[in-house]
């Protein structure tokens, strides 16, 4: 039996850690909850100590796991142990790979992701890769 997957981010900023993924990966915020024409107006509908609380991504084909972002308290203080490889050039090789994926770092940190350090192919095990942040400092990595 398979089953579904939800990948969940602790954060500061939910909506707009939503936002900056839903980018990436060219997913959309879900539907507001019935009775409300948007996202905004439930929030407005909330305790101000309860908006922003949290927030969602999900693939408009239904196809990748939804990814969730939930307030916490605390911020970022280790490295992750879990990341999410982003597949910005799938098939591709050598310096047209590389060229790709720099292309498409560029639009990332235009979104607010910062780079952190670029490897080179090294085969016969790397096809190369950029590591990257989202802008709360978790760790990503475009392949």
């Amino acid at each position: 039996m398979t089953r579904e997957i939800q990948v969940t981010f602790d954060c500061a900023d939910p909506r707009a850690l939503s936002l900056f993924w839903n980018d990436v990966l060219g997913y959309e915020l879900p539907p507001p909850p019935p009775g409300f024409g948007s996202w905004d107006e439930f929030s407005e509908s909330l305790p101000p100590e309860l908006r922003n609380s949290a927030s969602a991504a999900q693939d408009p084909a239904g196809h990748g796991p939804r990814v969730f972002f939930q307030r916490v308290p605390e911020g970022k203080s280790a490295k992750n142990r879990v990341h999410l490889d982003v597949r910005a050039a799938p098939g591709l090789q050598g310096d047209e790979r590389m060229a790709a994926l720099e292309a498409e770092c560029d639009r990332l940190v235009a979104l607010g992701a910062t780079r952190a350090e670029r490897h080179e192919p090294s085969p016969p095990m790397g096809a190369g890769h950029i590591v990257m942040q989202d802008p709360e400092g978790n760790e990503f990595c475009l392949d």
